[in-house]
């Protein structure tokens, strides 16, 4: 979301999107608000600190480390007290394995995705700290069904070997499918054995399928203009399979024009699902309507009109069909 003012950020979404309320994210309070930060302050089995080149693992956290995880705590003491009845799902956001391997510097420099033993020391510590993270906030919100979006946008290009080096000349070299679907597990066995639901989000184009259907995640969130007609078998299969997709439809920027409306949206919805052969109404898999990425780089007006926007786009979906999640 954009802005620093997180208990104002919760009482938007919980005005706008009660059926599926989440903790939000406010990366303009700085780096320890930011998706990686915020994920590592969970992290105590290894030391991590920020760098002008970004977070890097050291020997012990540093001042960063204990900001971005007293933040964290701060704005879940504010959960607890706004959402002390919640009865329905809560979601909360991490950052996945991979991302983190992509985004994270090892003590020497370069990314931990360059060394087999520290992206998997980096992948068995981050499932570790959600088991933690999970009670915490299942402590916390008692009658909540905790919803755990594992956020992955740099999985496509992990998984296709296109992710930089620091000298900028070269590239990482590819993981493998088995790899990529092994640290991918170990994270969503960690939220489903602590009681949580797995959901992965990749807002990046090409979208793993193949990886995913290894792994025990039952939703996968995208942003659906991004998806190729090519991806159009391995969704149909995806749910096929009984597994759910969230849908990306809600723009995450302000419109240039005239935005659109929830019926304009609807359609679109029902327009993509016959495209994937779903083409009877009263028949369509259950979904989940969301923005096309985070909100973050909006302003504060249409983060607000995005999220109602999409809530009314799934009520007119469960209206039609009488199925559609929210």
């Amino acid at each position: 979301m954009p802005g620093e003012d997180f208990a104002d950020s919760m009482h938007t979404v919980l005005g706008e999107v009660g059926e599926l309320p989440h903790l939000v994210e406010l990366p303009a309070r700085g780096a320890g608000a930011a998706m990686v930060g915020r994920t590592l302050s969970l992290i105590t089995e290894l030391g991590v600190d920020l760098q002008p080149a970004g977070w890097r693992l050291t020997d012990a956290s540093g001042l960063d480390y204990r900001r971005a995880a007293s933040l964290l705590a701060q704005d879940l003491d504010t959960l607890e007290e706004l959402m002390q009845d919640q009865q329905g799902p809560l979601k909360v956001q991490v950052t996945g394995p991979w991302t983190l391997a992509a985004a994270v510097e090892r003590p020497r420099g370069d990314k931990v995705l360059a060394d087999h033993g520290a992206r998997r020391d980096l992948a068995q510590a981050l499932a570790e700290s959600l088991r933690s993270h999970i009670a915490d906030v299942q402590r916390r919100v008692s009658g909540a069904r905790i919803v755990i979006q594992v956020d992955e946008p740099a999985l496509p290009s992990v998984l296709a070997g296109s992710i930089p080096t620091a000298s900028g000349f070269s590239r990482h070299r590819s993981v493998t499918e088995a790899d990529a679907a092994q640290a991918l597990g170990w994270a969503c066995d960690a939220i489903a054995e602590s009681g949580a639901e797995p959901v992965l989000h990749c807002c990046a184009r090409d979208v793993p399928w193949a990886v995913l259907r290894q792994t025990p995640i039952q939703a996968v969130s995208f942003d659906v203009s991004r998806v190729e007609s090519e991806q159009y078998d391995e969704l149909a299969a995806w749910v096929d399979a009984g597994r759910q997709v969230w849908l990306g439809v809600i723009p995450a920027l302000d419109p240039a024009r005239r935005p659109p409306s929830d019926a304009d949206i609807t359609r679109r919805v029902q327009t993509w699902w016959g495209n994937l052969g779903f083409s009877d109404a009263e028949q369509l898999p259950p979904t989940t309507v969301t923005p096309t990425c985070g909100l973050a780089g909006a302003s504060l007006a249409w983060a607000r009109q995005a999220l109602g926007l999409a809530q009314r786009v799934a009520q007119n979906l469960s209206e039609q069909h009488g199925k559609m999640g929210s």
